[in-house]
């Protein structure tokens, strides 16, 4: 059964077996990889070093590096086999507000087309509108379709496009009082952890 869970070490190899199906230096959006720092993700330790820290981004009782924000991050995971990555920033900065936006996903290659991305968003509005936020901001690189439908199919309104210091940009809107009324269908045929 698919659902989202913490980050967590005991899916370490199947994590880096996901992360070998990514060319070489691809930015993997939600998976919060920019906190690697010095860590070998490779080893078991540094790993976990990496997952604690993932984990803890989200406690907003800790100070947090310069260019961060508070983030939650989750797996999309069934069973064992991690299938992708989704976060929530609890607050934008101004880069995120120019093109990085509240939630980013990204989804391992083999695991495309199910529409895990279009369900795990759904489940994280959910989750945003408990965090008290009222509407979302999501981006998407201009010519990414995929990501633009998921965007779309979740209620997302399209602001403009704009050329940013990430490249250029699809940003959209998600109002989260409309946010779990049209996907209750999906909801009910996967299950999301806190």
């Amino acid at each position: 059964m698919t659902e989202l869970i913490a980050p967590t070490g005991r899916l370490h190899y199947s994590w880096l077996t996901a992360h070998d199906e990514w060319p070489p230096g691809t930015h993997q959006d939600g998976a919060g990889l920019r906190l690697v720092a010095d860590d070998d993700l490779n080893s078991p330790e540094g790993f976990a070093s990496w997952v604690e820290r993932l984990r803890q981004q989200s406690d907003r009782s800790l100070p947090l590096g310069e260019g961060r924000v508070h983030a939650t991050h989750w797996w999309i995971v069934d069973g064992e086999t991690y299938l992708g990555a989704i976060d929530l920033r609890h607050y934008l900065n101004g880069v995120l507000l120019e093109g990085g936006g509240h939630i980013g996903y990204s989804i391992r290659p083999s695991a495309r087309r199910q529409g895990l991305a279009t369900w795990a968003l759904g489940a994280v509005l959910l989750k945003a509108s408990a965090l008290g936020l009222d509407r979302v901001l999501l981006t998407c690189d201009d010519g990414n379709a995929g990501s633009a439908r998921t965007i779309e199919n979740n209620g997302g309104v399209l602001e403009d496009v704009r050329s940013t210091e990430i490249g250029v940009k699809r940003r959209y809107w998600i109002a989260l009082d409309d946010a779990g009324h049209s996907h209750s269908l999906m909801a009910a045929t996967r299950t999301v952890a806190s």
